[in-house]
This record gives C-alpha cells, sequence and structure tokens, in this order.
C-alpha cells in the first residue's frame, strides 16, 4: 500500500485553494490551516487577520504519489496564483495572504525547484515564499469545505479554471524537462530553435500542416500530450492549426509584446512542463470551427499515431476518439 505524502500550499484565501484541491484525483485529503508563524496561542483567524502573526493562510494536501505525481499539483497551484505579488493574492491584501509552499521532507524539494524552475522562467517579478515548514495548525471548523457548505461564497480561483484542472487526466509530472544536452539530442535542430529560443519555422515547411492522420502530438521536447487531430482543422496560415488543445492545463498563454499582420497583439502559447515556445493562438477568427486558432509549430510537436498511442504510454487518453 502506497503511503500518503504532504505539502503544504499558500496561495491567498485558504477556502479556494482547498476546494481545488480536493477536486484534484489523487488528492485524499485537503485542510485549510495557517502555516509558518508565531506559535499555537495565535493560530486563530482573528489573530492571523491582523497580520502580526507571521501565518499564512495555508492548505494541507494529502495525496496518493501513486495516483498523481507533486509536480502536478504544484502546477495546479501555480495555475490559479499570481507569483509576481507579495502579500497578497486577487483583492485580498495582508501577510496572512502571501503565496508559499511549505515541505515537510526534503525529498520535496527536486519536484519543487523543477517546477519552480519552469514558473520562474516565464514570469517576471516572482514572490513566492519557498520554505520549510515550521508549523502549521488547522483553522477554525466552519472554515473547513467553506465553498462546499456555501456554494456561492467568495472565491478568487475562476469557477472554470477549477473545473478545467479537476477534470485533467494528463499528469505533468510524467513528463519532466530534460536536460539541455539531452534536449539538443532528442530535437531536430529546427525543433530546438523553435522551442528554446523561440524561433518560427517556414510556413507551409512542415508536413504537419496539411496532415490529418488520428492521433495526437506532444511536446517534442517532453511528450506531454498537447493537442489531438480531432481538433485539428486545415488553416491557410501554413502552420499546424488546432480548435484547441486537449486539455486546457496542458498550454499555457501570455501576451508576448510581438504584433500580428494586422497590427494586433500576439498572445504566446507555451507547454506546461516543458515551458516549450508552440506558436500562437488567435481567437474571433473567421473560417475556423469555434472561432480560436491555435497556430503551432509543426517543429515544436511529435504525432503519435493512433494504433501506437498504448505501446507509446498515451493509452489513457484514446477516449478522446471515442
Amino acid at each position: 500500500m502506497t503511503k500518503n505524502r504532504t505539502i503544504y500550499l499558500a496561495g491567498g484565501c485558504f477556502w479556494g485553494m482547498e476546494k481545488l484541491m480536493r477536486s484534484i484525483s489523487g488528492v485524499t485529503d485537503a485542510v485549510s490551516g495557517y502555516a509558518n508563524g508565531s506559535g499555537e496561542a495565535d493560530a486563530s483567524y482573528e489573530a492571523v487577520c491582523t497580520g502580526l502573526t507571521g501565518f499564512r493562510e495555508t492548505v494541507r494536501v494529502d495525496y496518493d504519489p501513486a495516483a498523481i505525481t507533486l509536480d502536478a499539483l504544484l502546477f495546479a497551484y501555480y495555475s490559479v496564483i499570481d507569483p509576481s505579488l507579495e502579500n497578497r493574492q486577487g483583492p485580498d491584501i495582508g501577510s496572512q495572504y502571501q503565496a508559499g509552499i511549505y515541505y515537510s521532507d526534503p525529498a520535496d524539494i527536486p519536484a519543487i525547484d523543477r517546477v519552480t524552475g519552469v514558473v520562474r522562467s516565464r514570469s517576471g517579478e516572482f514572490h513566492v515564499e519557498i520554505k520549510p515548514l515550521k508549523n502549521f495548525f488547522p483553522a477554525e471548523e466552519y472554515h473547513q469545505r467553506y465553498l462546499e457548505k456555501h456554494p456561492g461564497g467568495y472565491c478568487h480561483i475562476p469557477p472554470a479554471k477549477m473545473r478545467a484542472i479537476a477534470a485533467s487526466a494528463v499528469d505533468p509530472g510524467r513528463y519532466p524537462l530534460p536536460g539541455d544536452s539531452e534536449l539538443k539530442a532528442r530535437l531536430t535542430p529546427a525543433g530546438y530553435r523553435v522551442i528554446r529560443e523561440g524561433a518560427t519555422e517556414p510556413p507551409f515547411s512542415s508536413p504537419y500542416w496539411a496532415s490529418g492522420e488520428t492521433g495526437i502530438y506532444v511536446d517534442a521536447a517532453t511528450g506531454e500530450p498537447l493537442f489531438s487531430s480531432r481538433d485539428k482543422f486545415l488553416s491557410t496560415c501554413g502552420w499546424p492549426a488546432f480548435s484547441k488543445p486537449i486539455e486546457e492545463p496542458c498550454v499555457t498563454e501570455r501576451y508576448d509584446g510581438s504584433y500580428d499582420i494586422d497590427g494586433s497583439f500576439r498572445t504566446e502559447v507555451r507547454s506546461r512542463a516543458g515551458n516549450s515556445h508552440l506558436g500562437h493562438v488567435f481567437r474571433d477568427e473567421p473560417g475556423t470551427p469555434t472561432g480560436t486558432r491555435y497556430c503551432i509549430n509543426g517543429a515544436a510537436l511529435r504525432f503519435v499515431p493512433y494504433e501506437d498511442m498504448e505501446k507509446e504510454g498515451y493509452g489513457y487518453l484514446r477516449k478522446i476518439f471515442e
């Protein structure tokens, strides 16, 4: 029997973070509380709200490592916080809302460093505390499962994002980013330039542009599943085009400051686990199935045919074609 492991996550108001973590398959328990503060005598909501105790509103997350990786929990955590903020998340301001990751086992440090390194590389300022756990005290009973008791209660995490994370089957911990030397050996020179240097391949140069074969497209750097032939369409742009990713959490978006041919700002698309530059996403586009076009460099992708998905470890995604 696999022994549960525990991580402590502070991400603003603990009501939403607790509900998010409870919604993730493989999490066995989540408890709202106060971490890394002055002591048990001050571990009350009233005292913590003064901002004088050093406590952070924190969720203790117990999980089954055979069912979910710590990487997956940390990527979910980072996707619902703003790591650039200090003593604040959403509209909540105060030292008790400082974001932080607190570990009780040093064995968790490699995963924390790995995921945090990816997040840092695509962030500006970074103010998330990463420290050993000093103490943790469960919050008052009325805080536990608060949003289950009060479905319309306040939450700074968007419900749509919470639902997307809860529904996700792709575990990014299964697809870690290799070191640079291994990455260069794994990728074509063009793929390395696209993925690591943000290059753009010439239009109509990728064999994936007009391909209609059934299967999935994975990050060429890590193997993380990104797009499906089910959502692929032929676009006159000259690059492989998709109406949506396999799962929303598998890709990240950011305004990159560059311009499209019509003068509008472009939104860059990167992979979650590998932070690979993939291409750009355009919305309100005529001639697309959904109005959205993910315009992706074929050199950043590797195609896995449907008949090979099982033997390559992607059998759990075959259901998307049913």
